[in-house]
C-alpha cells in the first residue's frame, strides 16, 4: 500500500469538502476517542493503520461508509516513513497527529484556535516547547492544505520561512506556544489560509481574500507584476491587490463605510484606488488604459468609474454612485447616532438607537439590504458575498452564517423605501421571512431572491430563475429595479398528534411558503433526504438530483408504501369533507406556489377556453373560498396572492417521477380552498417546503397566516424570428 507521499486528486478533495460540509464533528472530539476512548485499540504508538484511519473518517465525517477510493487516496497521501514514536509500529501506517492537524486546518473555526490546537498536537511532552523539526511538520501540513486549496506554495513557503525567523529570534531551534500563536496571528496570508473570517470591524482595514489572476495584475504596494495565473491577496472592499508577502506592509483600506463627522454627511465624494481597471478603457476619454504594462489607471470604489491618471482633474469631486445608485447606501448617508440632531430625527419619526448608526438615504432611491448564505450553492454563496461587498456599501451586506438576519433588519428598520435581497435557497428565504415576521417592522420591505444551489421553487415562481450561474450581479440589480411587488400568501401549520406509543420525527416548520404534501411524494423526498445526508457528493448537480429522484420514484412504485392513501386519512376543506371515495391515490399535495422539486408544476398548465363559459367560471372562482367543481377547476390559474391553496391528488410514484422529469403534465386537481384539515390514522411521510419527516397519526390544520411583499422579476425578453430581442 505504501507509496510516495503525494496529493489526492482535485475531485477527491472536492468530495472530502462535501462530506465535511455536512459533518458536525470536530477533530478534537475524534482525537479523544483515539487517545483514551473506544478507538484507542487502533493506535500503534503515534500511528494508526488503514483500518483505524477508516474509523477516523467514519466518525469525523459522520458517514457509515466512506468510498474506498477516497479513504485509500487520503491514507496514502499521509503515509510517511516515520512517526513521532516508532515503537511497536507496523508497516503501512500514518501519523495520527498529521491526520488531526490536516483536518483541523480545513474545518471551520478561529485561526488562533487552529494554531493553538496544532501546537499542542505536536507538543507530545506537554512542556510548551516545540523543536524545529516538530514545527516543520506543522508547516508541512499547512503547505499540503495550501496545495489542495490551489494556492501557489512557492510563494507561501518563503512567507512561512520568514515567520519562523521572527519566531525563533535567538536561533535556539525551539518555539513556545505564545510565540507560535503570536507570529501566526500577525501573518495575513497564513490567516487567510487558516480560514480567517475577514470581518468588517472598522474603516481602514482590508478584507483580504486569496485570488488567482487570469490576466497580468500589478501589486499596489511594490508595483511589480503578480504574474499570469499566480495568486495574490485582493481586498473585497477596494480591490487593492498585493503579493502574499506584501500584505503586511499594505496601506490602509481607502473605503470609509460611514460618515465620521457632520461635514461628511449628505455629499459623497469619489474614492479613488490605483489599478483595478478591468475594462481596460477610460470612462472619461474612452481611450485604452494600458493595464497590462504597469500599475496604472484609477477606479472609484463607489461609482466604479475607471479612468486614466491624467483624466482625474477632469472628473468632478462629487460621486453619484454610478449605475447602481438606486441600491447603494453611500457612506455620506450613514453616520453615528451621536451626530443626529434630536429635532431632525423626531421630525422624520425615526428612532435613534445608540448602538446603531443612523441612516438617511439619498432621496428617490431604494437602499438594498442583502443577506447571503455563503454555504448555498457550493462556493457560489461565498463568491456572491465577496462581489456584493464591493459593488454595494459592505454595511448593506450580511453573512447569514456569521451575523444572522436580525442585525441587518434592525439596522434598516426605519430606512424608507428599502428592499431586501436574499441570496440562498428556499430554506434561506423561509428563514428571512420568519425573522421579518418576528421583527415588528413598521413597514415590511419587499423581498427579492437570488437563487443559489438547486431547487429554488419560490425563486422560479417569482421569475428570478432556478439558480445563479455566475451572471453579472449588476445586471441582476438592474432587473430588480424593474421588478413589481406581489403579496405572497403564507400559511400556518398546526400538527396535533394522537396519543400513540410511536414516536414522530420533529415537524420541520410551522409555516408553509411553498407547499405541503403527504404520501408518495413525501416518501420519495424522505428517501432522497436521507441518501443526500449520507452521500452528499452524489447530489451535486440538478441532473444528478433528477436521476436520483426518478430512481427513488421507481423503487417506491414497487413497494407502494402509500397505496390506498384515502383509507388512512380524511380531508376537510373549510369544514366540508372532500370526497376521495372514487379515487385511488397515493399522495396529496397542497400548493401555495405552482412549483415543486425544482420546477415541477403539479397543478399543470391551464387551458383557457373561449367564450362566456370562461368568464362565468372565473367569476365564480374569484370569490369562492372552496372550489371542487371539475369544470371550474380546469380554468383555475394558481395565484400566490389569492389567499387560497391548490389541492392535487397523486396516483402513484411513477406519476410523480413522470411529472418531475416533465414526461407528464400534472396530477389530479381536487380543490381550491382557503383552509384545509387532514386526519390521519397511521404513520405517514409528510413534507413542508421540501423538508420531509415521518409523522404518527395526527390532525393537521392549515390556515392562512399573512401575506409578505415579494418582488416579482421582470418578464423575460422574447426573441423574434431573427433572434433579436424584442
Amino acid at each position: 500500500m505504501a507509496k510516495e507521499r503525494g496529493l489526492i486528486s482535485p475531485s477527491d478533495f472536492a468530495q472530502l469538502q462535501k462530506y465535511m460540509e455536512y459533518s458536525t464533528k470536530k477533530v478534537s472530539d475524534v482525537l479523544k476517542l483515539f487517545e483514551d476512548g473506544e478507538m484507542a485499540k487502533y493506535v500503534q504508538g503515534d500511528a494508526i493503520g488503514y483500518e483505524g484511519f477508516q474509523q477516523f473518517l467514519k466518525i469525523y465525517l459522520e458517514v457509515d461508509n466512506v468510498p474506498r477510493h477516497l479513504s485509500l487516496a487520503l491514507f496514502q497521501s499521509f503515509e510517511t516513513g516515520h512517526c513521532l514514536n516508532e515503537t511497536n509500529v507496523t508497516k503501512d501506517v500514518v501519523c495520527l497527529n498529521d491526520v488531526s492537524c490536516y483536518f483541523s486546518l480545513l474545518e471551520g473555526g478561529r485561526p488562533e484556535d487552529k494554531l493553538e490546537f496544532t501546537f499542542k498536537l505536536y507538543d507530545t511532552d506537554r512542556n510548551g516547547i516545540l523543536d524545529s523539526s516538530e514545527v516543520d511538520k506543522i508547516i508541512l501540513q499547512m503547505m499540503r492544505v495550501a496545495e489542495y486549496l490551489d494556492w501557489d506554495v512557492s510563494e507561501l513557503r518563503p512567507i512561512l520561512q520568514e515567520m519562523m525567523k521572527e519566531i525563533d529570534y535567538d536561533g535556539s531551534g525551539s518555539v513556545s506556544q505564545a510565540e507560535w500563536v503570536r507570529a501566526g496571528a500577525t501573518t495575513v496570508p497564513l490567516l487567510v489560509l487558516l480560514g480567517l473570517e475577514m470581518t468588517l470591524k472598522d474603516d481602514g482595514q482590508h478584507m483580504w481574500r486569496p485570488k488567482r489572476f487570469p490576466r497580468p495584475v500589478y501589486c499596489n504596494l511594490c508595483e511589480s507584476s503578480i504574474g499570469l495565473g499566480k495568486q495574490g491577496l485582493s481586498c473585497n472592499l477596494c480591490k487593492y491587490t498585493v503579493h502574499d508577502q506584501c500584505a503586511m506592509k499594505a496601506l490602509p483600506c481607502e473605503v470609509s463605510t460611514y460618515a465620521k463627522s457632520r461635514k461628511d454627511i449628505g455629499v459623497q465624494s469619489h474614492v479613488w484606488v490605483r489599478g483595478g481597471c478591468e475594462s481596460g478603457r477610460c470612462d472619461r476619454c474612452q481611450k485604452k488604459i494600458r493595464i497590462y504594462h504597469s500599475l496604472t489607471g484609477l477606479h472609484c470604489v463607489w461609482c466604479h468609474l475607471e479612468i486614466h491618471d491624467d483624466c482625474l482633474q477632469a472628473v468632478g469631486h462629487e460621486c453619484d454612485c454610478g449605475l447602481l445608485r438606486d441600491h447603494i447606501l453611500p457612506p455620506s448617508s450613514i453616520y453615528p447616532s451621536v451626530l443626529v440632531r434630536p429635532s431632525a430625527a423626531a421630525g422624520r419619526g425615526q428612532e435613534c438607537l445608540p448602538d446603531f448608526p443612523h441612516i438617511d438615504p439619498v432621496p428617490n432611491t431604494h437602499p438594498l439590504l442583502v443577506f447571503v448564505n455563503p454555504k448555498s450553492g457550493g462556493k457560489q454563496g461565498q463568491r456572491v458575498l465577496w462581489k456584493f461587498q464591493y459593488i454595494l456599501n459592505p454595511r448593506q451586506v450580511f453573512n447569514l452564517l456569521k451575523d444572522g438576519p436580525e442585525i441587518g433588519l434592525r439596522l434598516f428598520k426605519d430606512v424608507p423605501d428599502s428592499r431586501i435581497l436574499v441570496c440562498g435557497g428556499d430554506g434561506t428565504v423561509g428563514w428571512i421571512l420568519e425573522t421579518i415576521d418576528k421583527a415588528n417592522l413598521p413597514v415590511l420591505p419587499p423581498v427579492a431572491v437570488l437563487p443559489l444551489g438547486t431547487g429554488n421553487d419560490l425563486a422560479r415562481c417569482l421569475r428570478w430563475g432556478g439558480g445563479y450561474e455566475g451572471q453579472n450581479l449588476a445586471k441582476i440589480l438592474k432587473d430588480l429595479e424593474m421588478s413589481k411587488v406581489v403579496h405572497m400568501d403564507r400559511w400556518s401549520v398546526e400538527v396535533i398528534p394522537q396519543q400513540t406509543e410511536e414516536k414522530s420525527d420533529p415537524v420541520p416548520f410551522q409555516i408553509i411558503n411553498n407547499y405541503f404534501s403527504i404520501g408518495v411524494d413525501a416518501s420519495i423526498a424522505h428517501r432522497f433526504h436521507i441518501m443526500r445526508e449520507k452521500y452528499p457528493e452524489k447530489f451535486n448537480s440538478r441532473m444528478k438530483n433528477k436521476l436520483w429522484y426518478f430512481e427513488f420514484a421507481t423503487s417506491e412504485s414497487i413497494f407502494s408504501t402509500c397505496k390506498k392513501l384515502e383509507e388512512s386519512l380524511t380531508v376537510e376543506i373549510c369544514g366540508k369533507p372532500l370526497d376521495l371515495s372514487n379515487l385511488s391515490l397515493e399522495g396529496i399535495a397542497v400548493l401555495n406556489i405552482p412549483s415543486m422539486h425544482g420546477g415541477s408544476n403539479l397543478w399543470g398548465d391551464t387551458r383557457r377556453p373561449h367564450g362566456d363559459i370562461y368568464g362565468i367560471n372565473q367569476a365564480l372562482g374569484a370569490t369562492a373560498k372552496v372550489i371542487t367543481d371539475p369544470d371550474i377547476l380546469k380554468t383555475c390559474v394558481p395565484d400566490l396572492s389569492d389567499k387560497r391553496l391548490e389541492v392535487v391528488g397523486l396516483e402513484g410514484a411513477i406519476e410523480m417521477g413522470q411529472i418531475y422529469t416533465k414526461l407528464k403534465n400534472a396530477g389530479r386537481r381536487l380543490a381550491k380552498c382557503s383552509e384545509i384539515t387532514f386526519h390521519t390514522t397511521k404513520t405517514l411521510p409528510m413534507q413542508i417546503d421540501g423538508e420531509p419527516w415521518m409523522q404518527t397519526p395526527c390532525t393537521i390544520k392549515i390556515t392562512h397566516k399573512n401575506q409578505m411583499p415579494m418582488l416579482m422579476g421582470p418578464p423575460p425578453r422574447s426573441t423574434n424570428f431573427f433572434g433579436f430581442l424584442s
